[in-house]
């Protein structure tokens, strides 16, 4: 595939780009939906494997604005669309799409985001504690500043896995008091400062910064939301493919494919059929009975890649089941 785009925007990195392509399938004539436009990569790519019409969604502003080239390059192909995700069936309904031929969504933050010191999301330069993805809303400062202890703890220990979370939010309250915590860097140096060496060698305040980045964007909700929103959208034969990042995002979208597609019993909210009203249980076949992982080659040219997994199902034609 090397004639498809590597990417969209200088230094965005499409993550296993080859078999979200060959797992999405593009064809001539066809819709579909990038729910996290980004860097604009899998759109790129997807408009330029098949004649076909994309609607790309992101809740981030200066996503949108980044796109403009791209869909000045694919005039009449590529409609961007500024919102989130899970409410992906009204703003495509609002522009007169009732069904889609494939969605892709790439979990998690973007490149950009995590690059760009500003938005705060990166304990790797200092910047405002910030990490709102549509910049409205409580911040990471807010809520690290106004949190009782006790819920500080919880959301560390939850989003983050943080084994350490009641020493960390003890000293971020202890911290609070001599004075407001609003750069990244010192919350991160904070962090640090009260929790041993991780052997496995990741920074000691990576757990805490993706808690705070998961509760100021609501991300787990969003991604059930946006599941349940897709699969309500696919005709049959319809693909959903999704990247998830880490253990959290990646259980989310294994549970709902397993209901998705009849492997997991009981009835659940986030049932596709019973959100969307538009499929019965079983409706949808299973892609990839193991999740897919990004090639050695991958992971050594780009180490974002390394903790990604690729999930997929398909609707079935169940219309003459009868």
């Amino acid at each position: 595939m090397s004639d498809v785009p590597q990417a969209a925007s200088p230094g965005h990195v499409p993550v296993m780009l080859a078999e979200v392509l060959a797992t999405l399938a593009p064809r001539a004539g066809a819709t579909y939906c990038d729910g996290t436009f980004g860097g604009g990569g899998y759109a790129a790519a997807i408009l330029a494997a098949a004649g076909c019409t994309l609607y790309a969604i992101d809740r981030d502003p200066d996503a949108i604005a980044r796109g403009a080239a791209l869909a000045a390059r694919f005039a009449g192909r590529l409609h961007l669309v500024e919102g989130r995700f899970g409410d992906m069936a009204e703003l495509l309904a609002a522009r007169g799409v009732a069904a889609l031929d494939g969605v892709v969504l790439d979990l998690g933050v973007s490149s950009f985001q995590l690059d760009e010191a500003d938005r705060g999301f990166s304990f790797r330069a200092d910047g405002p504690l910030d990490m709102r993805m549509e910049k409205t809303g409580k911040s990471a400062a807010e809520l690290v500043n106004s949190l009782p202890e006790s819920e500080l703890a919880d959301m560390l220990y939850t989003l983050g896995e943080e084994r350490h979370s009641r020493r960390i939010a003890r000293a971020i309250v202890a911290a609070r008091r001599e004075a407001p915590i609003t750069t990244t860097l010192r919350l991160a140096e904070l962090v640090r400062s009260v929790t041993p060496r991780d052997p496995s060698g990741i920074d000691r305040a990576t757990r805490s910064f993706q808690a705070l980045r998961l509760a100021v964007n609501d991300e787990l909700g969003e991604v059930e939301r946006g599941l349940a929103a897709a699969a309500g959208l696919l005709a049959p034969g319809g693909r959903l493919v999704v990247v998830a990042f880490h253990s959290l995002e990646d259980r989310i979208v294994k549970r709902f494919m397993a209901q998705a597609t009849g492997r997991a019993g009981g009835a659940s909210r986030h049932d596709p059929g019973a959100l969307a009203g538009r499929a019965a249980p079983a409706a949808f076949r299973l892609l990839t009975p193991r999740a897919l992982r990004p090639g050695e080659s991958e992971t050594a040219a780009n180490p974002r890649a390394r903790s990604s997994r690729l999930r997929a199902i398909e609707r079935l034609d169940t219309r003459d089941a009868a």
